[in-house]
């Protein structure tokens, strides 16, 4: 990995994938603010804006075991974070990870998920050597569903009563999707 400092920057037309930073904190805090944003998270929305500096040194001090990747989804046009898109749990050993991504309300269905994903799909399957990758999806969020599926990924089970989010109890959708599987192979 030639880059032990930080993230590479990865590009697409509308967005690139980047390191978070301090000066980030603000653009951050408003997607992870947002109750209805929040509403398939596994934690709550946050109610102070120290917490957006916490979850980046938090994702800083992670990169540094390279088991978790974090990047700022950002707006090209106006340098805007809008979202994360993430490879956690990487295993190099067994060639895989966990994808995620999460998206600012206001970036709703303008396809900037689907940008973030692929690129990030192809960064973890070309440069990173990963065989495998996985989600994990509450069955409840049609929308992240369709994202993932979009790209391949296939339903490989029912996890009953994963995650306490928001007081209840909460199912999950495990997807997985293999290299050899992956639309932007070439």
């Amino acid at each position: 990995m030639h880059w032990e400092d930080q993230l590479p920057t990865l590009e697409s037309e509308r967005v690139s994938l980047r390191w978070l930073t301090e000066a980030d904190r603000d653009d951050l805090f408003a997607v992870f603010s947002d109750p209805e944003v929040m509403q398939h998270w596994s934690s709550a929305a946050w109610t102070e804006a120290a917490e957006a500096s916490s979850y980046i040194a938090s994702i800083h001090e992670y990169f540094g075991s390279k088991e978790l990747f974090q990047f700022g989804i950002c707006l090209k046009e106006s340098n805007t974070i809008v979202g994360t898109c993430t490879l956690s749990d990487v295993d190099f050993t067994q060639k895989r990870a966990e994808a995620g991504i999460i998206l600012g309300r206001p970036s709703w269905g303008m396809g900037l998920g689907t940008e973030s994903l692929e690129i990030l799909l192809a960064w973890a399957f070309k440069e990173l050597g990963l065989m495998r990758i996985e989600a994990d999806i509450d069955p409840n969020n049609p929308r992240s569903l369709a994202l993932f599926e979009k790209q391949g990924f296939q339903r490989e089970g029912l996890l009953r009563e994963r995650w306490r989010v928001h007081g209840e109890v909460q199912d999950t959708v495990f997807l997985g999707l293999l290299v050899r599987e992956w639309k932007g192979r070439s």
